[in-house]
């Protein structure tokens, strides 16, 4: 009888196969749209999010066991840091969205005085 691991591995084998055809940037690209559109889109766009939280801990719950303890940190780091994001439900503004957009997490430099 297979133990509840080697299910999982054997249950997720025909996607990972799908994922392994694409180009190494399309994964990536897809998650980055999917996160984007779940921030800015407006209300039920959170679920989005939650997707995305979803396929990152599909992915680590994968790799579990042939990752070191610094690398099970991280990937645990990044998804904690994802799942209080769905709780943005408005978008930014537009005036918010161009300030993020040019000055980004720093801010605004400071003026000349």
């Amino acid at each position: 009888m297979p133990t509840l691991r080697e299910s999982f591995e054997r249950i997720s084998l025909p996607a990972l196969t799908y994922l392994n055809g694409l180009p190494r940037f399309v994964p990536f690209l897809g998650i980055l749209v999917l996160t984007f559109a779940g921030i800015l889109l407006p209300s039920p766009a959170w679920l989005l999010l939650v997707v995305v939280i979803l396929v990152l801990a599909w992915i680590l719950a994968l790799a579990w066991p042939r990752l070191s303890a610094p690398e099970k940190l991280m990937r645990v780091a990044v998804i904690a840091a994802s799942a209080p994001a769905h709780h943005q439900q408005s978008p930014l503004g537009d005036d918010e969205l161009v300030q993020f957009i040019l000055y980004g997490i720093a801010g605004q430099p400071r003026g000349k005085d």
